[in-house]
């Protein structure tokens, strides 16, 4: 493969929408640009890609036979760039991304840990997701390590994992105060090591992936109906998101094109997820600050809001209601009624509680100036979502990238540029409103037909990326076929990857006391991280 300069021939394409990849399928990765580079000119592509002021949005590799495809995923302005270059498995070496964008850190050691993957020079070569599950030399999404631990030689239970080398700060009065891995609230685990001195926040690490649940192992010879179901528990409260995103990655690699009923009702069931996941959030936030009235109410309005989701689409958290094709599930002309009724009546209720809770000194004084997250820092760590809006960066896939149905009703993009806990709640505030003006507009124009669409067989081997604005922001999957319809690679990537580290620079010199509200107005995803 001849080397070139590739942004130049990247922008040369974009000049012709007829031509979109440099070599290979136009279809391939649809709706994404492919491009193939030379393994050697891996760090230079993140370098010529930082220049340009493009966003790293993800990564993961693809082990085939004897080589290991790699892809990088970048966002400019709304349009995406697919990065690819293949590596021998013997020697599977590639410069870093994470010197040029912080926000591959994390991705290139999850990559290093369960694909054997080695970046030269990589500033922190500490597993990430390994955990003591494998020996050394052992890489889980080989081809050659089985799925089922039974069949491995590996420890059937994963041995204690007490010696991850965190960072320390030395000086006079610095102390360290360790969180987790498990919590007093049922969440998931994740450790949490500070350095303080006094109540003055120095630094935190963060240590992730204690429930490694082998998604992407597990997906492997799966059906494009089991990936679905899959996908929609890679985080459960993002479940329609992440469903939809590899329904979007499945139906492009097989080249089909949903009814247009169906990719509306798709929007439906993913605003209400984030309508619900917001009001959630809203309230549990402002309870960790001691205000309590609004716990109660935000959790009233969202009991409410999952209980119609229950009675009219089966499940309070919507799980399994996306299939390959379609939806399962459709809305009767009453059903429509109740949804118009019930919007009204939560638009009402949360005027009156927002406006309360915008007008509480006392509630303010606790949230402003606290957690303050840089637009700079929010863009180099690829925060999108409520966490990057809040902190300047509007990208939003449904305005700036927008597919059906909301190509065809426009979402807009918010977004504000204080950055502090207050200004992420206040991007919430107004996504309800914005998702429920969203869903009487789509209601009064909902399309007659069917919600499933059959899926074609494929002839030969396929792949296809899916695109979603989840509740948390953007989530992206990848799917590899083989030409059964069995997968052999899958990678969905949320949101919670950029967020995470983002929380780490939130704290820094906040109190201790406010790191439970810094961390609950971000609401990373331990499961959508720990794949």
């Amino acid at each position: 493969m001849a080397r070139f300069d590739w942004l130049s021939e990247y922008l040369a394409l974009l000049q012709d929408e007829h031509v979109l990849v440099r070599r290979g399928s136009a279809r391939e990765l649809a709706p994404a640009h492919l491009l193939e580079i030379d393994a050697e000119d891996w760090g230079r592509s993140a370098q010529l890609a930082a220049m340009q002021d493009y966003r790293w949005c993800g990564m993961w590799g693809d082990a085939v036979d004897d080589h290991i495809k790699v892809y990088a995923c970048l966002e400019h302005q709304g349009d995406y760039l697919m990065l690819q270059t293949v590596v021998d498995l013997q020697m599977p070496l590639l410069p870093s991304h994470s010197l040029s964008f912080p926000a591959a850190d994390r991705p290139e050691r999850h990559a290093q840990d369960l694909l054997g993957l080695v970046f030269s020079d990589h500033p922190d070569s500490r597993r990430w997701t390994r955990h003591q599950a494998w020996d050394e030399a052992v890489y889980p999404l080989r081809g050659d390590f089985p799925a089922n631990r039974s069949d491995s030689a590996q420890p059937a239970v994963t041995p204690p994992d007490g010696d991850y080398p965190f960072r320390q700060i030395k000086g006079e009065g610095v102390c360290e105060i360790l969180v987790g891995p498990v919590h007093a609230g049922i969440i998931e685990p994740g450790h949490f090591r500070f350095n303080a001195l006094g109540e003055e926040i120095l630094s935190l690490e963060q240590h992730l992936g204690y429930v490694h649940k082998g998604i992407e192992k597990a997906a492997v010879g799966r059906d494009a109906a089991g990936l679905v179901k899959l996908a929609g528990r890679v985080s459960g409260d993002s479940t329609v998101a992440h469903a939809w995103a590899a329904c979007q990655a499945i139906e492009r690699a097989l080249s089909c094109q949903p009814g247009r009923r169906a990719n509306q009702l798709r929007g439906l069931l993913c605003e209400r997820e984030r309508v619900a996941n917001h009001l959630g959030d809203i309230g549990a936030i402002c309870n960790d600050v001691g205000f309590a009235f609004a716990i109660y109410q935000c959790s009233r309005l969202r009991e409410l809001w999952q209980r119609r989701n229950h009675e009219l689409f089966a499940h309070r958290l919507l799980m399994d209601r996306l299939i390959p094709g379609g939806v399962r599930c459709d809305l009767d002309t009453s059903g429509i009624e109740v949804l118009r009724q019930d919007h009204g009546e939560l638009r009402q209720e949360i005027t009156e509680l927002f406006d309360l809770l915008e007008d509480q000194p006392s509630l303010e004084d606790r949230l402003l100036g606290t957690g303050y997250l840089r637009p700079a820092t929010a863009r180099a760590l690829g925060c999108t979502g409520f966490v990057g809006k809040a902190s300047g960066q509007p990208f939003d896939l449904r305005s700036a990238h927008p597919y059906p149905p909301y190509a065809q009703l426009p979402m807009p993009a918010r977004s504000r540029e204080e950055g502090d806990v207050l200004a992420r709640v206040q991007i919430r505030m107004q996504e309800i409103h914005d998702s429920l003006d969203w869903m009487d507009r789509l209601l009064d124009t909902l399309d007659e037909g069917s919600v499933q669409t059959e899926l074609p067989q494929p002839k030969q081997e396929v792949q296809g990326i899916g695109f979603v604005e989840g509740w948390r922001g953007e989530i992206i999957s990848f799917v590899r076929m083989d030409e059964r319809g069995k997968v052999q690679r899958f990678f969905p990537r949320d949101p919670s990857w950029h967020s995470w580290p983002a929380l780490e620079r939130i704290v820094m010199g906040n109190i201790v006391p406010d790191f439970p509200v810094c961390n609950k107005s971000v609401n990373g995803s331990y499961s959508g991280h720990d794949l």
